[in-house]
């Protein structure tokens, strides 16, 4: 009986975990570019493959004498890509032309400060005119230099009572607005954001983390410890973020892979996060779940655990695309937070990572460079994820019709695309076809939607309706007018009758 009963549980537990083994079969099950998604209840679903793999990029691709090293970061600017080349301490220039990469130049120096050279450079950005900032990390500063490498500014440490001076400086990650203001990401700081204006002032912080702890942790160690134990233990700060991006309107994105799993699917982690001028989170998240991944994971395993997003690239339409770092992953989310699709996998063959630490994009093209590897990947969008990308552009144009229709070509490759049906309907909702809308919202689960365009459905039935309602209550009421006045007409003649023949 003991025996049955165990064998049983392990047919329970089989098929509970077979979508996670779908997740966690990487090379072994799976080309690299597998793409699948989730749909209402929470299971994963096989997809078209929403890219491709066109090229990966080595060392030896680019005719490099010294190979890349520990490279930590990417930044599109036009059709240059720029390699933060870590463990060389350079930055590599390369141009696009034709599908095809060249070098254009190795940027190890600044002319005009000291020191000129560069060590351990962890991020590069570049503005509209040209001018290259680097994190120069363990010369503790952000150097600004011209287009032609001339030195303009440095962005130090500031001297400044809310900047621990007994930290070091240590900027990490950068980026700049279309004002020339920079933000900085920097080791040991947990106050947000540094931020400086475009002439180097610090102005402060921006979009701090909030402190994250444990209930019990808190309550036992607010209630049941001495004054001295407190002391010892760690306090309960804010966390760092892991990455930043800022997209075209000046929101800067942040990424954040310190957090409990137990708070991802009640929204208390946010690991990806969109923060305006004054640091609030305004990202949006209309989807069942918040977007953190994947929706299934081993508990308390570092390797199979939950997504932790390394980097994070937005694209001109607003859709967002996180790299995960746990299971090598790439995720696409809408602007409403649907997600688009997910693929990747670790790996050493074409389109896997072994440590995947950045991503950018060019277009819709994406990049993904791999530490370990000294790689960058360069993906393309198949038809599939070039009609969900034409699609969602359409609908932000106003298109409504074309985002339908291009909707429905999506449904014709995957029957199962929740968010096509979700598409359809917002769609003729925009063309005021609210009953039509329904049924694809019922098809997607979509209560939210679905809730809305039965209130405008109502109203419309109320209204087209109204009239004919009103004109037959305005009818029954003139004929029981008439009909009394009838009676008391006959009533009066009846009664003067009556009155004669009395006379």
């Amino acid at each position: 009986m003991k025996l049955m009963t165990r064998l049983l549980a392990l047919c329970i537990a089989a098929m509970l975990l077979t979508p996670l083994s779908l997740a966690l079969a990487g090379e072994d099950g799976y080309s690299s570019t597998y793409t699948y998604n989730y749909d209402f209840w929470n299971e994963m679903h096989e997809s078209p493959d929403a890219y491709r793999v066109e090229q990966v990029i080595y060392s030896g691709t680019l005719g490099l004498e010294t190979a890349m090293r520990r490279p930590q970061s990417l930044f599109v600017q036009g059709n240059d890509l720029y390699v933060c080349d870590t463990g060389n301490n350079r930055i590599l220039q390369l141009r696009r032309r034709n599908g095809q990469f060249s070098l254009v130049r190795i940027i190890d120096s600044v002319k005009g400060v000291e020191p000129s050279t560069f060590s351990t450079p962890n991020d590069v950005a570049v503005d509209a005119k040209g001018n290259i900032y680097v994190a120069d990390y363990n010369n503790n500063r952000v150097v600004m230099m011209d287009k032609n490498l001339n030195f303009v500014r440095a962005y130090l440490k500031p001297e400044d009572s809310t900047f621990d001076q007994n930290l070091s400086f240590l900027p990490s990650k950068i980026v700049v607005d279309t004002s020339g203001r920079v933000f900085v990401l920097a080791t040991n700081v947990n106050k947000g954001l540094v931020k400086y204006e475009a002439d180097g002032t610090f102005t402060g912080f921006i979009g701090a983390n909030q402190v994250s702890y444990n209930l019990w942790d808190y309550i036992w160690k607010t209630f049941f410890t001495t004054k001295e134990q407190r002391s010892q233990q760690a306090a309960f700060v804010p966390t760092e973020y892991e990455n930043i991006y800022i997209d075209q309107d000046g929101f800067i994105y942040a990424t954040n892979t310190v957090f409990s799993e137990y708070d991802l699917e009640s929204d208390v982690a946010k690991p990806i996060r969109r923060l305006n001028s004054i640091g609030n989170d305004i990202l949006i998240k209309n989807d069942k779940r918040p977007p953190i991944g994947d929706s299934q994971w081993v508990e308390g395993n570092s390797d199979y655990g939950p997504s932790k997003f390394k980097d994070i690239t937005v694209l001109d339409n607003d859709i967002y695309i996180a790299l995960d770092r746990t299971r090598g992953r790439i995720f696409g989310y809408d602007p409403q937070g649907f997600m688009l699709w997910a693929f990747g996998t670790k790996g050493n063959s074409e389109g896997a990572f072994m440590a995947a630490v950045s991503i950018e994009h060019m277009g819709t093209d994406l990049f993904v460079l791999d530490e370990n590897d000294c790689s960058i990947t360069v993906f393309t969008p198949t038809e599939y994820g070039s009609l969900i990308y034409e699609a969602s552009n359409e609908y932000l144009k106003g298109d409504y019709d074309g985002s339908a229709e291009t909707w429905r070509e999506v449904l014709k490759l995957n029957a199962n695309y929740n968010l096509a049906f979700i598409g359809i309907g917002r769609a003729l909702m925009r063309q005021e076809e609210y009953g039509e809308a329904l049924n694809y919202f019922k098809m997607a689960h979509d209560r939210t939607n679905y809730g809305r365009a039965y209130r405008y459905y109502r109203k419309e039935l109320v209204e087209s309706y109204i009239g004919p309602i009103v004109a037959v209550v305005v009818a029954l009421i003139v004929i029981l007018l008439v009909v009394k006045f009838v009676k008391k007409m006959k009533a009066e003649v009846a009664e003067n009758e009556r009155r004669k023949i009395n006379a």
